[in-house]
């Protein structure tokens, strides 16, 4: 029976009540920024976005955790290959509307280059409680209308509700691709996502470097029922003339999940925290 994922060691772990802060703001607007030390906090405390140094390195990068989970889980990462050395760090909103990180002598070292929001009155950056980066215009709050999203440029881990496959009015692919190591966020060879062919049916293929590894979704027989039993998620595999895609929602949504590729384990983890437990 084929699964829509591989599930390996599903974690249920206890997490803290979340502790909303109001003085720590969730957005920023064009021209404001984020320096090394400062974070932004979704409206419901769930998420938090700043710069952080992963493992012993000693390399500052801006990423997205968990707000109240203990050990700091990371879910995205930007600049994954474009570490700062030290922690001269800024992030903000450009003239063109572009979110982009300076670092020594202020420096671009990653930015977004497909937007330009120079009709756009109000452009600001919100951290949501979906763990999602967004930019859209002030008084505009409607998914459809986001001018840029990180969902659609995922890290290593597939949170509820972000898509995994293809765009196919722009091409826009997206998969997932593990750490290098837990000091180096950078791209790894292990990877996983939505394969098409002129041939045959979309596949979900995990890959270490160019070979095949796992198949974890195929189309032609995906069923509901092939999920791996727990009461937690729903499932959902679309094909239509614009998009290709899997995704995964929660039941409850008072709860955290995530599913993370690890290529030091060779693992697609799945874990889920549960605050009743």
């Amino acid at each position: 029976m084929v699964t829509p994922f591989m599930f390996i060691g599903a974690n249920l772990l206890l997490f803290l009540p979340f502790t909303i802060s109001p003085a720590v703001p969730d957005s920023i607007h064009q021209f404001d920024s984020i320096t090394d030390g400062k974070t932004l906090v979704s409206r419901g405390g769930i998420f938090e976005l700043g710069f952080f140094s992963p493992g012993n390195s000693s390399n500052s990068y801006l990423g997205i955790w968990y707000k109240n989970i203990p050990v700091r889980t990371v879910v995205w990462v930007a600049n994954r290959c474009s570490p700062i050395v030290d922690s001269s760090g800024l992030f903000t909103i450009n003239s063109t509307g572009n979110l982009v990180i300076l670092g020594q002598n202020r420096s671009v070292v990653w930015s977004t280059i497909s937007v330009n929001l120079k009709r756009h009155l109000n452009p600001l950056v919100q951290i949501l409680d979906s763990g999602n980066l967004v930019i859209r215009e002030e008084k505009d709050e409607n998914p459809e209308a986001y001018l840029w999203q990180s969902f659609d440029y995922p890290s290593d881990t597939l949170l509820p509700d972000m898509k995994m496959g293809w765009n196919l009015r722009t091409g826009l692919k997206r998969g997932l691709s593990a750490w290098r190591s837990p000091d180096d966020p950078c791209l790894g060879n292990f990877t996983y996502g939505i394969e098409l062919g002129p041939l045959t049916y979309p596949e979900g293929y995990i890959r270490k470097g160019n070979a095949k590894y796992y198949r974890t979704i195929r189309w032609d027989d995906f069923r509901f029922s092939d999920s791996p039993g727990l009461p937690l998620y729903d499932f959902y595999f679309v094909i239509n003339d614009d998009e290709v895609y899997y995704m995964y929602s929660l039941v409850n949504n008072s709860l955290l999940a995530r599913m993370v590729l690890n290529q030091t384990y060779s693992l697609s983890n799945h874990s889920v925290w549960i605050e009743a437990k």
